[in-house]
């Protein structure tokens, strides 16, 4: 069985942090095994942590009215589910749900940002890779959100 400083030692996703500063991510994190059809968020819940999905693969959606819950992206290994626990007042702004056997590291949000208010250095780097993530969710979405709109049935 490895520890979340193995899983995350070897994530590209990872790769600006130093190893103190990965460690200090794995203190906060746990691992965790989902089966798929588990819900891991719902837009407007609170968001107090967040996920790096090691294997399998999450569906991040959202509600369009009159269509209902649509699909947005898909997160596999390697990738970064929820940013929304950096910015008050820490609330989801999409849905997630797990599609396949899915394991993932899952982070502590209240306690990251505890370590990058104490290490600015850190705080720096984890806001880069938060800020890489959010830039590909934008992305996906407006691509989906064009796709959606160009084909309305």
């Amino acid at each position: 069985m490895t520890t979340p400083m193995t899983d995350l030692d070897a994530l590209p996703l990872f790769t600006r942090l130093s190893h103190t500063q990965r460690a200090a991510i794995a203190g906060v994190s746990r691992i965790e095994n989902y089966e798929p059809g588990t819900r891991l968020f719902e837009e407007g819940g609170l968001a107090d942590q967040c996920w790096v999905v090691l294997t399998g693969c999450v569906m991040v959606d959202t509600v369009v009215p009159p269509r209902g819950r649509i699909t947005l992206q898909s997160i596999g290994p390697g990738e970064l589910v929820g940013w929304s626990w950096l910015v008050p007042p820490y609330r989801w702004h999409f849905g997630a749900t797990v599609v396949s056997p899915t394991r993932a590291a899952v982070v502590d949000t209240g306690a990251l940002r505890a370590l990058a208010d104490e290490d600015p250095a850190l705080g720096y780097q984890v806001s880069l890779i938060l800020l890489d993530a959010l830039l590909n969710r934008l992305q996906a979405t407006r691509i989906r959100l064009l796709d959606l709109y160009r084909n309305p049935a």
